[in-house]
C-alpha cells in the first residue's frame, strides 16, 4: 500500500525554489528577535518609570496648575507624557528604525528625514491623543463599574473612525501619494480588479524610495477611503506578473471584507483587555496608591497605570493575534493564486520579497507563534508551488467572486 502510496504523483504547480536565508539575512534575523524583546520589555518599563515615586502624580499636579480646566488638564498632561515618553524612546527608536537600517543597507532615508519624520509622529500622536483619550477619562468618571464595558466600545468606535481617516489625513503627512506611473500595468491591475468585482478601484504608488529598499503594499481605508497601495520599490524590482498576484492579494482582503474581520478580532480582544485592566488597576491602586500619587483611576494620572496593564494583557494575546492574521493573510494568498492562476510569479514574487527585505523564509516555531504576522515565506512558496485546484478541474473556494 505503501508503495503504491509512493508511485501516486503530487500535483507540481510551480517549481520555485527557497533560497537559503544570507548571512546577513540571518544577521538582521537575529538582531531583530533581539531588538524585538527589548522593545517588549521597554514598553513595560517606561510607564512603570512614571509610577515610581508619585511621578505621574506629579506631572498632573502641575498639568492641573497649566490647564486650569479638566478638558486642558488632560491635554497638558498628555502633551508632557507624550514629549518624555518620545524622549525616553529615541535612543532606540533611532538605533533600531535608522542606524540598523543602514547597517544592513535597507535604508536611504537621509538623517534630517528621519529627525523630521520622528518629530512629526509625536505631534500627530499628541493631536490623537487630545482628541481621543479624554473619552475614556470620562467615562471612567461617569461610570467607574463599567467604564471597561464602554470604553472597548469607544475603542473599536476609534479604531473605525481611523481606519476611515487614516488615508486621507495621516498617511499623507509622511508620504506622498499618487497615481500609477506605469500605465499600461495601471490598466493590468484594474481589470484584475474589475474580475475581482472591484470596479472603480483605486490603487496608489506611494514614493517609498527615498527612504527605503524593502518592497512592500498594503489595503488601507474603508468605504470611500479605501485603496491599494503600491510602494514605488515593488514596481521597480517585480515583474508584472509578480506585481499582478501582489494585487491580487491584496484584494482579496478587500473581497473577503478582511478589515471587517480585524475589527471584530479588534473588538473582542479590546473587551476583553479593557475588563482585566479595570479588574488589575482597581487591585493595584488600592495597594499602592500611597506611592503612585494618585487614589483615583479617572485621574489622569493614572494613565501609565492603564496603559502598563493594556500593553501588558496585548502582549500575552499577540500569539493569538498573529494566529488570526496569518489566517488571513493565507487566505488572500489563496485568492491571489485562484484570480491569477500564475503560481511561477506568486513563488518567484514572494522570494523577490524575501531577498530585498532580508528575511529568513523559515523562521523557528517560537518566533512564528510570537512575532509571525504572516505566514513564513518558505510556507507561502511552498503554497504556490501545490495549489492549484483548476488545473485539476476541481472547484475554487473564491471562485464565486470572479466575473467572468
Amino acid at each position: 500500500m505503501l508503495e503504491l502510496l509512493l508511485t501516486i504523483p503530487i500535483l507540481q504547480c510551480a517549481h520555485v525554489i527557497v533560497p537559503e536565508a544570507s548571512e546577513q539575512a540571518m544577521s538582521y534575523y537575529r538582531s531583530g528577535n533581539i531588538l524585538w524583546i527589548i522593545e517588549q520589555l521597554w514598553s513595560l518599563i517606561i510607564p512603570l518609570l512614571f509610577l515610581y515615586k508619585g511621578f505621574t502624580g506629579k506631572l498632573a499636579a502641575i498639568s492641573e496648575k497649566w490647564g486650569k480646566n479638566w478638558y486642558f488638564t488632560i491635554v497638558v498632561y498628555l502633551i508632557l507624557f507624550i514629549f518624555l515618553t518620545t524622549l525616553l524612546n529615541l535612543p532606540f527608536d533611532f538605533y533600531s528604525g535608522y542606524v540598523r537600517e543602514h547597517a544592513y543597507h535597507l535604508s536611504t532615508e537621509t538623517l534630517s528625514r528621519w529627525i523630521g519624520q520622528y518629530a512629526l509622529s509625536m505631534v500627530v500622536s499628541i493631536v490623537g491623543a487630545a482628541a481621543f483619550i479624554w473619552i475614556f477619562y470620562w467615562l471612567l468618571k461617569k461610570s467607574p463599574r463599567r467604564w471597561w464595558f464602554y470604553g472597548s466600545l469607544a475603542s473599536t468606535v476609534i479604531l473605525f473612525i481611523m481606519m476611515f481617516i487614516q488615508p486621507i489625513w495621516v498617511d499623507p503627512l509622511f508620504y506622498n501619494f499618487g497615481p500609477m506611473k506605469n500605465k499600461e500595468l495601471e490598466q493590468q491591475i484594474l481589470g484584475l480588479a474589475s474580475r475581482a468585482g472591484i470596479e472603480k478601484g483605486r490603487v496608489f504608488e506611494v514614493d517609498m524610495s527615498k527612504e527605503t529598499t524593502k518592497l512592500n503594499a498594503y489595503v488601507v481605508g474603508f468605504g470611500a477611503t479605501n485603496r491599494i497601495v503600491l510602494w514605488d520599490t515593488t514596481i521597480k524590482r517585480m515583474t508584472p506578473d509578480e506585481i499582478l498576484f501582489v494585487m491580487g492579494h491584496e484584494m482579496g482582503h478587500y473581497i473577503l471584507h478582511h478589515v471587517w474581520w480585524d475589527l471584530i478580532y479588534m473588538a473582542l480582544i479590546s473587551l476583553l483587555g479593557f475588563y482585566l485592566t479595570y479588574k488589575s488597576a482597581t487591585y493595584l491602586l488600592h495597594k499602592f496608591h500611597h506611592k503612585w500619587g494618585f487614589n483615583r483611576l479617572d485621574s489622569i494620572a493614572s494613565l501609565p497605570l492603564l496603559l502598563f496593564l493594556i500593553t501588558l494583557f496585548m502582549l500575552i494575546t499577540t500569539p493569538l493575534s498573529n494566529y488570526f492574521t496569518r489566517y488571513i493573510e493565507h487566505e488572500a494568498d489563496r485568492f491571489g493564486l485562484e484570480i491569477t492562476q500564475n503560481n511561477q510569479a506568486a513563488g518567484d514574487g514572494f522570494i523577490v520579497l524575501q531577498l530585498e527585505n532580508l528575511s529568513n523564509p523559515r523562521p523557528g516555531n517560537l518566533y512564528k507563534f510570537w512575532r509571525s504576522t504572516h505566514p513564513p515565506l518558505g510556507e507561502r512558496v511552498d503554497f504556490s508551488n501545490s495549489y492549484c485546484p483548476w488545473v485539476e478541474g476541481k472547484p475554487l473556494k473564491y471562485g464565486k467572486y470572479f466575473k467572468k
